[in-house]
């Protein structure tokens, strides 16, 4: 969301008015714009690793060959480029300008008169021949090539690609990308509800439409939910079974369900449908009061039914990557798809815009300090497809690998293959997903509204409003999430623009100092509203305290079931064996309440963090067999310490543990 829209009272901010300046999340963004960005485009511009880049190239007719890779490959090459776009913005550079212009270019040329662009036809329309009796492939024959996945990333990055450089060759592709699915729309509905999986193309259209302010994009994502809600062969797997009005639960695919309903978001900000809205609210609670893991991921099951669909087993709808049940969350073998956090962050988001409400806010936080930053490795340059609580020795059974999407499968690695983070994945929705994600994470910030500046995340940033009587400039200066200390300096300012500043929902006995003097602070989970003529050089002094919290799970989540997690400020924490003595094994540790935790410095692949050492029970061993007797033996005790969940697998093959037994 770049622009203000009618019915969303709070306007995110661009870099020209948010940075991270310093602090957590400018290490981050840069560590993203030098390392990530520039590591990924060695990846795809390297046809012995990806086609990303060749797949462009041969269907312009620049080089010889087939099409390679998923069908979906166009669509992460365009969410790499959006990465480069937000670098660009932030950080003018020459060189990276030059080479997405060319590629800008690249991309325009292969487009189709109809606006069509998807590299597996066009190759295979150039290559087909009479005298082979090759057919050419025909558009949206297989749903699982993921066209209007590909469309709408296409538009998105043409829309940001505009936006940033005032250069209209993406844009005039993704005006014709639009037109193509605006066909689709009125000739070709069902072809079109049938092809609409991981559905970027609703949030997509809309941000044409504000790029543009021309009303037929607004129309066209009109058409999207009447087409889909008309459609009558879906399932729970595309959450198109029953009419999007009608839906209670949320069930089915998660990145599929995040992004749908962060497009029908985008869509009630312009039209203020309240209905709909708060159809979208109570979904959105369904997943975080039922279905949302304690680091933010989503999406509990690798595969599964959905057997609230029907009582009749021949209509029950297959899922894939989904939500289940309420409750339903196992650690092991959860699956928590990196792009569907990400696709919670773009619902929480625009849910954020359109209320005020700061569970929002608290909820990107969650996801960002914990299951987003485990998405990629400390150094940047791999990365995870799922985010599991955890990670067992010798587990008897495959878990999938990230190539296989479940209609294009990869061979399974051996059974005690163990999760490591990969440079490269043979499905790559989730690193440039993860990396634009990063590279674009200074427009969580912030936010402008009629009642003045909302501060949303916190972490290093620099921030510059105005409306039409007053202007504010703050920098703030912290070392969160390590430490709940924020202080924002003003550094310019007219007039008495209102400041209001999130208190996490986490958080109790927030204090708040403003210009040396005492300020009350709201409850939290709400914004503190501060209002005074600003001076230059005045302080905002908010103190978060940030005790460890011991947390223990729902008594329908039965896979948490006596066992504990910790937490401290936003971030969750895990075990793990690499910091174990050798004798003592990952299931034999447990928590004894009333432990104490002593937060210690420490470095983990080169990166600064606080990690949390106590006293921990050691358990008896447990059986070979499937039961054994309870040892009475006496617990032994050993130290140990808890690292932050997001640094997991950042030293090499071991087992690692969210949630942990409590020893009464």
């Amino acid at each position: 969301m770049t622009t203000t829209s009618p019915h969303a009272p709070l306007r995110p901010l661009g870099a020209s008015h948010a940075r991270w300046a310093s602090g957590f999340w400018g290490t981050v963004q840069q560590h993203t714009f030098h390392t990530s960005i520039e590591a990924m485009w060695e990846s795809l511009s390297d046809p012995a690793v990806s086609p990303g880049l060749r797949n462009f190239q041969v269907a312009a007719g620049l080089e010889p060959g087939q099409h390679d890779g998923p069908p979906f490959m166009d669509g992460d090459f365009y969410k790499w480029l959006e990465a480069a776009i937000a670098r660009l913005e932030v950080a003018p550079d020459p060189e990276l300008a030059a080479r997405i212009d060319e590629l800008a270019h690249l991309i325009a040329s292969v487009q189709r008169e109809d606006g069509y662009l998807h590299t597996p036809t066009l190759i295979s329309e150039r290559t087909a021949s009479a005298a082979t009796g090759e057919e050419a492939a025909v558009a949206l024959a297989d749903r699982f090539h993921f066209e209007t996945y590909n469309l709408g990333h296409l538009i998105t990055m043409g829309v940001r690609h505009y936006e940033v450089t005032g250069s209209e060759v993406l844009l005039n592709t993704a005006r014709g990308a639009a037109s193509f699915l605006e066909d689709l729309a009125t000739n070709k509905p069902v072809e079109l509800a049938r092809s609409a999986i991981c559905p970027s193309h609703y949030m997509a259209v809309l941000e044409l439409y504000r790029a543009t302010g021309e009303e037929r994009y607004l129309r066209l994502s009109e058409a999207f939910l009447t087409v889909r809600d008309d459609f009558e062969e879906g399932g729970d797997d595309n959450q198109d079974r029953i009419p999007v009005r009608e839906q209670k639960v949320v069930a089915g695919h998660a990145v599929r369900a995040n992004y749908l309903y962060a497009g029908l978001a985008d869509l009630v900000a312009e039209t203020g449908d309240e209905e709909l809205t708060a159809v979208l609210s109570n979904l959105w609670d369904d997943v975080i009061d039922t279905k949302l893991y304690i680091t933010g991921g989503c999406g509990a099951l690798y595969d599964g039914a959905s057997p609230d669909a029907s009582p009749w087993q021949q209509d029950i709808s297959r899922v894939h990557q989904s939500y289940g049940r309420a409750f339903q969350l196992p650690n092991t073998t959860a699956h928590n798809e990196s792009c569907a956090n990400i696709g919670m962050i773009l619902w929480s988001e625009r849910m954020l815009a359109a209320t005020g409400d700061a569970r929002y806010a608290d909820v990107i936080e969650q996801i960002a300090y914990n299951s987003l930053l485990a998405g990629i490795s400390l150094d940047g340059r791999e990365y995870f497809y799922t985010n599991a609580l955890r990670q067992v020795r010798d587990l008897p059974y495959a878990l999938r690998r990230p190539g296989d999407t479940g209609q294009h499968p990869v061979p399974a690695p051996p059974a005690s293959d163990a999760r490591l983070r990969e440079s490269y994945l043979s499905c790559f929705c989730c690193p440039p997903n993860t990396v634009r994600t990063l590279a674009r994470f200074h427009e969580r910030a912030a936010s402008l509204s009629a009642e003045g500046l909302f501060v949303h995340q916190y972490g290093g940033s620099e921030l510059s409003v105005e409306n039409e009587d007053a202007s504010l400039s703050l920098r703030e200066d912290s070392d969160y999430p390590w430490s709940g200390r924020l202080v924002f300096t003003v550094t310019a300012a007219t007039g008495a623009l209102p400041l209001h500043l999130r208190i996490p929902g986490w958080v109790a006995g927030a204090t708040l100092i403003v210009a040396g003097e005492a300020h009350a602070v709201s409850a939290p989970g709400s914004y503190t509203r501060i209002e005074r003529t600003w001076a230059v050089g005045d302080e905002i002094i908010l103190d978060l305290p940030m005790p460890v919290t011991v947390l223990r799970g729902n008594r329908l989540a039965e896979e948490v079931t006596n066992q504990v997690a910790i937490r401290r400020g936003p971030v969750v924490y895990a075990l793990e064996s690499a910091d174990l003595p050798a004798s003592v094994l990952l299931e034999q540790v447990a928590i004894r309440r009333g432990t104490v935790f002593t937060p210690v410095e420490t470095e983990i692949a080169g990166t600064r963090v606080i990690a949390l050492e106590a006293e921990f029970a050691v358990l008896p061993a447990t059986p070979d067999a499937l039961y054994g007797e309870l040892d009475d033996a006496p617990l032994a005790s050993t130290s140990a310490r808890l690292v932050p969940y997001f640094t997991w697998g950042n030293r090499g093959v071991g087992e690692m543990s969210v949630w942990l037994p409590i020893a009464w």
